[in-house]
């Protein structure tokens, strides 16, 4: 078994979710993502981003707005739709439940190896 895979496969299947989770705070910019990602351990890449970030304004997940900057070019800020918060709001949910199973399943597992050891 490579650890280091499913590792990386369990940061990505939680990936979209993070995302909408930061959005559903407020409109951001990319990087604020990148940025408040990076606060919380989940690294991700720009080069990563965009294309989540498209695929999920493809879905109708998301709508941005351009905002012209002082500094460089105009940013494109995002939003979840309405669509989105209900998305965020069932994945919330899953995440839930699924997070406590898995704790309730693990703690077993520590339960279980203690009682047969001693």
């Amino acid at each position: 078994m490579d650890i280091q895979n499913t590792q990386s496969q369990m940061r990505k299947g939680v990936l979209e979710f993070c995302i909408l989770s930061i959005i559903q705070k407020g409109e951001v910019y990319p990087s604020d993502i990148v940025e408040q990602m990076k606060a919380a351990n989940l690294h991700i890449l720009e080069g990563t981003l965009y294309p989540l970030l498209t695929r999920l304004k493809n879905a109708g997940l998301l709508n941005y707005r351009w905002v012209e900057s002082v500094s460089g070019p105009p940013r494109k800020y995002f939003v979840l739709t309405e669509e989105g918060n209900q998305a965020y709001e069932v994945l919330l949910k899953t995440w839930n439940e699924m997070t406590a199973a898995v704790n309730q399943l693990t703690q077993n597992n520590n339960d279980n190896t203690q009682a047969i050891v001693a």
